[in-house]
């Protein structure tokens, strides 16, 4: 089993830093992996790590959380049902843009005589810096350091600032800085063909026929600029804003330009050598589903008011007390084994594991109520979509470290309730069906089989949700909109399903998809039941604790909902009856009613070059054999460790991590954790390894779409709850119980992080030797099981438990060749095989016209 290993990346021009990402050298060939890792955010608002100059670029980008244009959606051949409304992230107008002259010439990447150059983003304090020394042609040296964030504290804002000091002569210098419309307009060199980058694929994001933002307002004074626009057919609207302070000694003037697309605010300076020039841009965006572009110029002018009377020093500061609360409350620390200091794979690790929960702190931090895309604010991928993974991949993170932010992004489900109510109606279902992927709450997946079918989604929403008050006890906000959506979920499920009766009743669920978009469309999908099951039964629980504990909420909610008791107990029995698929000649838990009956295919003998396999086979030639895009059954023994005993889940993982792909950047975290605790500990610090580094190294070819934002949430589990062997399985009548099963792996001396449980926050320090816990905040005590024993965390009074060992530890890997050779209950024997490619010549050598579909 090869993977990237604890340190794949170049050091020489990535070097490790603990609290940083740094670059030494310019690349022009990994443009677009470099824009996404290197973008700033904060949730609501993202800039990619483009240039301040415009140029080179792959792929421009700044996003605003939400803010979409709406496309109908064409099927070739429709049906009743089917979504009708594409939404897509539009590419708001950037204001990055602050290019530099000297004599004349553009200081323009990938051309320039660059005598120094490097550029880093700070975890500390979220910034990304750059400085530079450029040699001009005349022979000119300059120093040039640029500087980029986007506000924690002041959610609207951002801060940019260039310096420039002649190192060698004088010379005149203009600074640039502009708004510029990339959506539709031109780039800083009036070129329509390169507005969005060079790298720009239509085929990534939906492209438009028509223009998209309809120009709304522009003007440009000596003291600050504006852009106002609204969508074509969403019809939300945007304004931005910028400010500029300019300090030097020099003479200089300034000239202002103002168009529909563009706004300019140029800087000519007299610069002579050693005179330092700086010029601070203080940005601001504000974006509505139709408050008037007016009413959001005045937001703009609000904003960069305050901004000027807090002062751009003042705003820093707030910046790094932001995240020293951050990192507070979420780092993750391991140490080398053996006691090595300064050991330089570990120092790797560290950097990488603090990319990655600094990304989820870029993705979330100030989302404030809205979704979390899949790609965050960095990038277009999946149009800006949200999707389940914010459930189950981010929202552990962010209850255990961050719950307010939980909350937030469950209260963004609660408002899109009544769309799920009416999905729900549309596919003759009762309750509420949440829609796959979206961003205004209507169900956007064109391609219903690996889409709308996975209903899961109800499922992982109800399961974030019950984790989060079981883990906070944040009762209020189950009783006031908690209890809604567990009530229509279980509804959903409880029509969804049907009795089948022979000898023991049991409840069904068919025609469904589940985790793994290699098998669609199935019966008794083996995750979706789980799921469904622990849906209903915390439906049960929640309304039988708001019965007995707020029986005045009750009240409401019963007629709000209109609930009867009658209701509530077929909920319980459709749990208790849920059929939950075994194969007793495997010993295993099918991934779905058929699953067993196809062949299996062989991957240890796939070509590389034929994955991933979406990409080089028809779905319908996948769908017919055994093959996973990512973890679906095992996925269910994590998130449902405590309904599987020990042995099926070794039995399980064996028998299907040989056919998982890993497609899907979702499934090396899920892998990792189950790895752990059955006792696969090489192969669970591989998968760790690859889940860390999806974006770092770019390993599935597309960061350029933007972060994968859930496998850095990912990464947080299989810390905590892989090598941590956290676990908080319960309902919401007994509350749950927080223990631990510690895995650590053998090259890690140690393993620190924090938990917060019901107000009190957790350190916990796990060791080859012990485990110990400690209360850092927070009132206390807390009861914790270690190991199956109970015990108590008191104030003052750390835990200490020794540990005789780190679970199971089996040798070596799994199987990389699937298991072959068993009996079907047919009688059939399971065989592997590899489909073979089309050989036959390309439409290039038959000289057949490539077809093009139809732009949106």
């Amino acid at each position: 089993m090869s993977g990237v290993g604890p340190d794949p990346m170049d050091r020489g021009r990535f070097p490790v830093d603990p609290w940083r990402l740094v670059e030494t050298g310019y690349n022009p060939d990994d443009l677009g992996l470099t824009e996404t890792l290197f973008a700033v955010g904060n949730g609501y608002l993202g800039m990619r790590g483009n240039p301040e100059e415009g140029r080179p670029a792959f792929v421009h980008g700044t996003f605003i959380n939400g803010y979409h244009e709406t496309w109908p959606i064409r099927h070739a051949e429709n049906a009743f049902g089917f979504a009708r409304t594409g939404q897509t992230i539009v590419n708001v107008p950037d204001a990055k843009v602050m290019k530099i002259y000297v004599d004349d010439e553009p200081l323009t990447f990938g051309t320039a005589d660059l005598e120094e150059y490097e550029r880093s983003i700070d975890f500390r304090d979220g910034m990304l810096r750059r400085s530079l020394i450029w040699r001009t042609p005349s022979g000119k040296r300059v120093r040039i350091n640029t500087t980029r964030v986007v506000s924690m504290t002041q959610r609207h804002l951002a801060l940019l600032s260039v310096e420039v000091e002649m190192l060698h002569g004088d010379a005149p210098v203009v600074i640039s800085s502009q708004l510029l419309n990339r959506q539709d307009g031109k780039d800083e060199y009036n070129l329509t063909r390169t507005a969005q980058g060079v790298g720009m694929d239509p085929r990534k994001a939906a492209a438009f026929e028509d223009r998209v933002l309809l120009p709304r307002m522009s003007y440009a004074t000596e003291e600050r600029m504006m852009l106002g626009f609204q969508t074509n057919r969403s019809g939300m609207t945007l304004a931005v804003a910028a400010d500029h302070r300019i300090s030097t000694t020099d003479s200089y003037e300034t000239v202002v330009r103002a168009e529909d697309d563009k706004c300019k605010m140029v800087f000519r300076v007299d610069a002579t050598e050693g005179t330092p020039l700086r010029i601070e841009k203080v940005v601001t965006y504000h974006s509505s589903r139709g408050v008037p572009v007016r009413e959001l110029s005045d937001r703009c002018d609000r904003t960069l008011d305050r901004a000027h009377r807090i002062g751009v020093a003042r705003l820093l500061e707030e910046q790094e007390e932001w995240f020293r609360t951050f990192w507070d409350a979420a780092d993750v620390k391991i140490t080398a084994a053996g006691g090595v200091h300064e050991d330089p794979t570990t120092a790797a690790l560290q950097q990488a594991i603090r990319f990655n929960l600094f990304s989820l702190a870029q993705a979330t931090g100030r989302a404030d109520g809205l979704g979390v895309p899949a790609k965050g604010v960095t990038g277009s991928g999946y149009e800006g979509h949200y999707f389940w993974d914010t459930e189950v991949y981010v929202i552990p993170f962010l209850t255990y470290t961050q719950p307010q932010r939980a909350r937030n992004t469950l209260h963004f489900r609660s408002v899109m309730l009544g769309a799920a109510r009416d999905r729900a109606a549309e596919l003759a279902a009762s309750g509420a069906l949440f829609p796959w992927r979206t961003i205004n709450g209507e169900e956007a997946s064109a391609y219903y089989a690996a889409g709308s079918a996975q209903v899961h989604i109800d499922a992982d929403i109800a399961y974030a949700l019950t984790k989060y008050v079981q883990a906070v006890g944040d009762q209020g906000f189950l009783i006031r909109e908690g209890i809604d959506i567990l009530v229509e979920t279980a509804r959903m499920w409880a029509d969804l399903g049907f009795w089948r009766h022979n000898g023991v009743p049991s409840f069904h669920i068919h025609g469904v998809t589940g985790p793994d978009e290699y098998t669609t469309v199935v019966n008794n999908n083996l995750f979706t039941n789980v799921m469904a099951r622990y849906n209903l039964e915390q439906a049960v629980a929640a309304v039988d604790l708001v019965r007995r504990r707020h029986p005045r909420d009750y009240a409401q909610m019963r007629a709000r909902l209109k609930l009867d008791d009658g209701e509530v107990e077929e909920w319980a029995r459709c749990a208790k009856g849920m059929h939950i698929p075994f194969d007793e000649g495997l010993g295993i838990h099918p991934q779905d009613d058929f699953f067993l009956e196809r062949e299996v295919w062989d991957l240890p003998n796939t070509p590389q070059e034929l994955r991933p396999l979406m990409l080089h086979y028809h779905p319908l030639v996948i769908y017919r054999f055994q093959v996973l895009k990512q973890a679906d059954v095992v996925l269910a023994l994590f998130l449902q460790g405590d309904r599987f005993s020990l042995e099926e889940k070794r039995a399980d993982f064996e028998y299907y991590d040989p056919i998982t792909t890993g497609d899907s950047t979702l499934s090396a975290v899920v892998q990792s954790i189950i790895a752990a605790e059955v006792g696969y500990h090489e192969a669970a610090l591989r998968y760790f390894h690859d889940a860390l580094y999806v974006d770092l190294m770019n390993l599935h070819g597309n960061t350029v779409d933007g972060m994968h934002v859930a496998s850095t949430g990912g990464v947080w589990s299989a810390l905590v709850f892989g090598f941590g062997g956290m676990r908080d399985h319960g309902n919401l009548n007994d509350g749950g119980t927080l223990s631990f099963d510690p895995r650590l792996p053998q090259p890690w001396g140690s393993l620190s992080f924090k938990v917060l449980w019901r107000g009190t926050r957790l350190e916990v320090r796990i060791t080859e030797e012990r485990i110990a816990l400690l209360i850092k905040e927070g009132p206390g005590p807390v009861a914790v099981k270690i190991r199956g024993t109970s015990y108590v965390v008191r104030q003052d009074e750390p835990l200490v438990v020794e540990l005789a060992h780190h679970g199971p530890r089996a040798s070596g890997h799994v199987d990389e060749g699937p298991q072959v050779g068993g009996t079907r209950p047919d009688g059939s024997t399971i065989t592997a095989a590899v489909p073979e490619p089309s050989l036959g010549p390309t439409t290039e050598e038959l000289q057949i016209p490539f077809y093009q579909p139809e732009q949106l």
